[in-house]
């Protein structure tokens, strides 16, 4: 069971800008059709359940409705592209499937910073 929450360009603002200033929020753009996506998913899905409460897994299905719209103001240019922010700012990112241990270190470099 995944614990993220789904997000939309209607949602967006609140759910990941506004709530990002008591939490960083971890934003998976992903796509229905993308391989390296379904890999990652699984993986994120497990770890995060240990972050619970210290990060936020939002999900953003880019080809549902106006969803494009961020990727494109973000300049996502693969999929899946996971970007923290913090204090409604983009403070890193990275492309592509990656092992949970990679992962796991790319969190923690944020939550002991």
């Amino acid at each position: 069971m995944s614990h993220a929450i789904s997000l939309s360009l209607e949602t967006f603002s609140v759910q990941v800008l506004d709530a990002s200033h008591e939490k960083i929020v971890l934003v998976d753009f992903w796509a229905d059709w993308c391989s390296p996506c379904l890999v990652i998913a699984p993986l994120l899905d497990k770890l995060l359940t240990r972050y619970l409460d210290e990060v936020i897994y939002a999900k953003l299905e880019v080809d549902e409705g106006e969803n494009m719209k961020l990727a494109g103001r973000y300049k996502v240019r693969g999929f899946p592209t996971i970007i923290l922010f913090r204090h409604a700012e983009e403070i890193d990112r990275f492309s592509g499937a990656k092992p949970a241990a990679f992962i796991e270190q790319f969190l923690q470099s944020h939550l002991n910073a």
